[in-house]
C-alpha cells in the first residue's frame, strides 16, 4: 500500500497561474490516485469557480495586492495580509500537508510562508521570463524552484532553479480533430485561411478595439476569423457590430470551450503574451501575433514576447499601436505561407513538454524526502 501524500497548491488571479496549478494536481493524481490535494486562493478570483470545476476542494483567503496609487488603503491591505498568515496557518495545521506548491498570485505568499515556517518544504512554479514579487520574496524559502525561461538566475538561487517549462491544459494536448473537423465545428470554410483572435481569460479591449477599426478590411480579406472576446466585452462588440455592415466571415463569441479544437482550426493566432498562452503556443507549434498587455506588472508579458521574437518564433505589436497595425499584419501573414512555416518552426522549437508529470515528480520527492 502506497504511503500517504498530502500535497496543499496555492495561487491563483488569473488563467495563467490556475491552469499549470491544476495541471501539476492533475499530473500528481495520475501516478498517486490516493493523493490528498487541498487548493488555496483567493476569495472572488477565478480560482474559486475554477478549481472546483476541475474537481478539487479549494479555501479562500481574503487577500489582496497593494495598492500603488493610494498608500493609505495599504493599512487596510496589511491587516488582511496578517489575518491571510492566522487563517493559512490553520489550514495548514488541520490539513498536514508534507509539501506546499505556490504558483504564484496573491494567496501563495501567505499560504508558503506559513508552511515554510511550519517545516514544510515549498516549490514554487514561476510562469513568466520576468519573476512576480510573490514568488521572488518567497524564493528564500523555497527547496526547489520550477522555470520556464532560461536565465532566470537573475531572481532565484542558481541551486534551486529547475527548467521545467509550464504545465498546459491537456485537452489542447489530446484533440483528435483534423484540421478539417476542427473548422467545422466553428462553421467555417476549410478552403480559406483563418484567424484566432483571443484576449486572454478575460478579454483584452485594445485587441477587440482592433478588430472593430479594421471591418472593412476583414470583410475585403477573404479570412475567416474566430473572434474570442472575452465575456465582459461581448454585449459591447455585438452592439458595435450592429452599426456596421455585417462581415460574414468574422465569428464573435464571448467563450471558447474547445480552444483545442480553435487552435486546430488555426492558421495564425493573435493573443496577449501570458505565460500559459505561450507554453500552448510552443507545444502546438501555433505562428502567433503577440500583444502584450501594459497592466501586468512588471511589464512581464513583452519580456515573454521578446524571448520568442528574439528567436524568431512569434511577431510582436506594441499595445498602444496594436488598433493601427496588429489587423493588417496578421491579415498579411496569414497569407504568406513561408512565413507561418517558419514561425511554427521555430516556436516548436522552444517547447518544453511533459512539465506537468516533471514538476509533479519534484513535489512527491520533496513531500517524501
Amino acid at each position: 500500500m502506497e504511503k500517504e501524500l498530502r500535497v496543499i497548491i496555492s495561487g491563483g488571479g488569473t488563467g495563467g497561474h490556475i491552469f499549470p496549478a491544476v495541471s501539476i494536481a492533475n499530473a500528481i493524481r495520475k501516478n498517486h490516485p490516493e493523493a490528498k490535494i487541498l487548493f488555496v486562493g483567493a476569495l472572488g478570483r477565478m480560482e474559486m469557480q475554477r478549481v472546483p470545476q476541475a474537481g478539487y476542494e479549494i479555501k479562500g483567503l481574503p487577500i489582496e495586492g497593494f495598492n500603488r496609487k493610494n498608500l493609505l488603503k495599504n493599512v487596510k491591505v496589511l491587516y488582511k495580509i496578517w489575518k491571510c498568515q492566522r487563517m493559512a496557518k490553520k489550514i495548514i495545521s488541520e490539513f498536514k500537508p508534507q509539501v506546499a506548491v505556490g504558483v504564484g498570485g496573491y494567496a501563495s505568499g501567505p499560504t508558503l510562508n506559513k508552511a515554510a515556517a511550519m517545516g514544510i518544504p515549498c516549490l514554487i512554479q514561476e510562469q513568466n521570463s520576468y519573476a512576480g514579487v510573490t514568488n521572488k520574496l518567497l524564493a528564500k524559502k523555497a527547496a526547489k524552484i520550477c522555470v520556464a525561461y532560461e536565465g532566470m538566475e537573475r531572481f532565484f538561487p542558481a541551486d534551486k532553479i529547475m527548467l521545467t517549462g509550464n504545465p498546459v491544459r491537456q485537452q489542447l494536448l489530446d484533440t483528435k480533430l483534423t484540421k478539417a473537423e476542427a473548422l467545422k465545428t466553428f462553421g467555417l470554410d476549410p478552403q480559406k485561411k483563418t484567424i484566432l483572435i483571443v484576449g486572454g481569460s478575460l478579454g483584452a479591449r485594445t485587441v477587440n478595439e482592433s478588430v472593430l477599426q479594421h471591418l472593412n478590411d476583414i470583410r475585403s480579406s477573404n479570412v475567416q476569423i474566430i473572434w474570442q472576446t472575452g465575456k465582459y466585452y461581448y454585449s459591447e462588440m455585438l452592439k458595435e457590430l450592429n452599426n456596421h455592415e455585417a462581415v460574414p466571415t468574422l465569428k464573435p463569441t464571448d467563450f471558447i470551450a474547445d480552444m483545442g479544437a480553435a487552435y486546430k482550426a488555426a492558421d495564425l493566432v493573435i493573443s496577449r503574451a501570458g505565460a500559459s498562452s505561450i507554453s500552448e503556443f510552443c507545444l502546438l507549434g501555433t505562428p502567433v501575433i503577440l500583444v502584450p498587455s501594459p497592466n501586468v506588472a512588471e511589464d512581464h508579458q513583452t519580456k515573454n514576447a521578446m524571448a520568442l521574437v528574439n528567436k524568431d518564433a512569434a511577431l510582436y505589436v506594441k499595445d498602444a499601436e496594436a488598433r493601427e497595425k496588429v489587423i493588417a499584419l496578421a491579415l498579411e501573414t496569414v497569407n504568406d505561407g513561408s512565413r507561418l512555416a517558419t514561425l511554427s518552426a521555430n516556436i516548436k522549437k522552444m517547447a518544453l513538454p511533459d512539465s506537468a508529470d516533471i514538476i509533479a515528480k519534484e513535489v512527491v520527492k520533496l513531500a517524501w524526502r
